[in-house]
């Protein structure tokens, strides 16, 4: 992955690029390559992990300077864990996409992003739902119970025991940020931070809430109604805005991020928006027709099997497939003949293929360009 390539080669920018350019690099390259506009191009995948992991170091100024020393390489005694050998998977990928306001889901709708706002927002959660086949063809609702940070039901999300009040934070004067101003050879330098006493609110709690501690959130349980439009696939995703973990005293909270897995099928095989099915017919049946019952996603139809079917055929059943997802239409269900061949036969039934081995009309042709052709068609 990345870690062969240099980072500032991925995002296709100089190595003093700004923040403004590495942003824009980022958001050009990872709109181009997100798994949802790529369905099945596992090379786009890649490509998009590797932006993302350029993106987290390059944007970040301290890992940034590190990495433009020491490289991909661990720096050694006294910067342990600075290096940047790791490979950021694709749940990672996403959740940076989003969390810089790029984000769009399933549905093409951006991911919303906040205004300035004192109050920490509340961390995203992020889980997997498994879909059958079935459900995928036809769409779905499903209620799901998660695990996740809920207002304190004492304080009201407040983080203060009730009577008591919040007061202006001494240490920053109700800024939620501290200046430390220092001198060097280069000239005056102004550090800004977020003020350690009240962690950027500016305000601070009298008497904090014997419930949740002054957090103004506890631990709890949601039930979640997600509604899944037919035809997703295994990485899709949609996010449930202010669905994850609310934030500390009346921060807003996260979201829910839900990512699709689709089961495997016991009959159908899945192939982008078609369906395949694997048909055994008996050689009687491939040689003289026969009308056969053939299982779909919609109950049972009638297959016609004409009379001389080559083994390996593919017959198509128009839009018996996926429903295309954001698009109209289905795809369709492809149904491929293979001819039984029994294991074992009783002698009675062995004598009467014995004599029908006989048979000129029955032996098949030798060099035959007809034949060669057919077979060509079967397995195309």
């Amino acid at each position: 992955m990345s870690t062969k390539f240099e980072y500032y080669e991925i995002l296709g920018i100089e190595r003093n690029a700004s923040d403004a350019q590495i942003k824009k690099a980022y958001r050009t390259l990872a709109m181009k390559y997100h798994p949802d506009r790529n369905s099945d191009d596992s090379a786009a995948e890649e490509k998009f992990k590797e932006i993302g992991e350029a993106y987290e170091v390059l944007k970040d100024p301290q890992k940034r300077a590190h990495y433009d020393r020491f490289g991909h390489q661990e720096p050694g005694a006294g910067m342990a864990g600075a290096g940047f050998s790791h490979e950021m998977d694709l749940g990672d990928a996403l959740r940076m996409f989003m969390s810089e306001g790029f984000g769009f889901d399933i549905f093409g709708g951006e991911s919303r992003r906040g205004g300035r706002n004192r109050k920490q927002r509340g961390r995203d959660l992020q889980i997997q739902l498994k879909l059958t086949l079935e459900d995928i063809a036809k769409g779905v609702e499903k209620k799901v119970k998660i695990n996740r940070q809920v207002v304190c039901p004492v304080c009201n999300g407040e983080g203060a025991e009730p009577g008591s009040k919040s007061t202006t934070c001494p240490s920053c004067q109700g800024a939620g940020e501290v200046r430390q101003v220092s001198n060097s050879f280069f000239g005056q330098f102004v550090n800004i931070q977020t003020c350690p006493r009240c962690n950027g609110e500016g305000v601070v709690i009298e008497k904090p809430c014997h419930k949740c501690r002054g957090e103004g959130r506890i631990s709890g349980e949601d039930v979640v109604e997600i509604k899944v439009p037919a035809g997703v696939s295994t990485g899709n995703y949609l996010t449930l805005n202010g669905r994850g973990n609310v934030g500390l005293r009346g921060g807003p909270a996260g979201d829910l991020v839900v990512v699709m897995e689709e089961i495997e099928h016991d009959i159908f095989e899945r192939h982008g928006d078609d369906i395949l099915y694997l048909l055994y017919i008996s050689f009687p049946q491939a040689v003289l027709g026969d009308d056969v019952e053939v299982p779909t996603l919609d109950g049972t139809v009638s297959l016609k099997i004409v009379p001389g079917m080559q083994s390996g055929k593919i017959l198509r059943m128009k839009g018996r497939g996926i429903p295309r997802l954001r698009h109209s239409g289905k795809g369709d269900q492809l149904v491929q003949d293979f001819i039984w061949t029994p294991e074992k036969l009783p002698t009675e039934d062995k004598e009467l293929m014995q004599k029908l081995a006989k048979s000129k009309n029955i032996q098949p042709p030798k060099n035959s360009k007809s034949f060669l052709k057919k077979a060509r068609e079967a397995f195309r």
